[in-house]
């Protein structure tokens, strides 16, 4: 089975057992957590499709790692006019194992 969820602003597919980078949730690693947001299911080739979300479709994983994404240089300047700024960032994300897809 097949799943289309939305965290975070973002969609992914989803299926059993896969491993995905969300954006961070405030989540303990070992927690679980459902994804009631869930856009589309497939199944043996029969799509569901919900307008937004569908009911009684639930996504379960498991929380398996927190942690920060490589470093991203943002650096500004404008020449002639001796002006530079040199800014890092580092995206917090949430390591989640899929475990099962509730339909």
């Amino acid at each position: 089975m097949v799943a289309i969820i939305k965290t975070g602003g973002k969609q992914y597919t989803v299926t059993e057992n896969d491993i995905i980078t969300i954006e961070k949730l405030d989540a303990e690693v070992g927690d679980k957590v459902t994804f009631d947001e869930v856009l589309m299911t497939s199944k043996d080739g029969e799509i569901s499709v919900g307008r937004p979300f569908l009911d009684n479709v639930k996504v379960n994983g498991v929380v398996e790692e927190q942690g920060k994404g490589d470093k991203v240089i943002v650096f500004k300047f404008k020449r002639k006019k001796d002006y530079r700024k040199k800014r890092g960032h580092r995206q917090l994300y949430t390591k989640v194992r899929i475990e099962s897809i509730e339909a």
